[in-house]
């Protein structure tokens, strides 16, 4: 995954915008695109901060209101799917698909792992 710019090249950047030079002149020197010089500009005149916005999936979890329900089913019958997990949250009038069921499985730190007993078979 791509990371920003540090905030110390962007403040560097803004500051020489902010004293006089073009953007263009100021991507030459720094060796970034005019693009970026310009959005830095813009987003420290109207936040104060040329600093860049967080990165990744904000969004909560849907299954966070249903969590005692989704760890008691488990802890009920330990080898119960993901799809059959959906299905039931489904047949009880819940929100839930299998991606949210997954992610919150994922959060919570429980991972399904098959038994030894159902691997394939090895050559002899």
């Amino acid at each position: 995954m791509v990371r920003p710019y540090s905030l110390d090249l962007r403040e560097r950047v803004v500051a020489r915008v902010a004293a006089g030079e073009t953007c263009r002149k100021v991507a030459a020197t720094f060796g970034v695109s005019v693009a970026s010089v310009v959005k830095w500009s813009q987003r420290y005149r109207a936040t104060g901060s040329p600093a860049a916005k967080r990165m990744g999936n904000t969004r909560p979890l849907l299954l966070l209101a249903e969590r005692d329900w989704v760890l008691g089913r488990i802890a009920e019958k330990s080898d119960i799917t993901l799809q059959d997990l959906v299905d039931e949250l489904r047949a009880a009038g819940k929100r839930g698909s299998y991606g949210s069921v997954w992610r919150f499985l994922k959060a919570e730190g429980i991972r399904f792992k098959k038994k030894p007993a159902r691997q394939r078979a090895r050559a002899a």
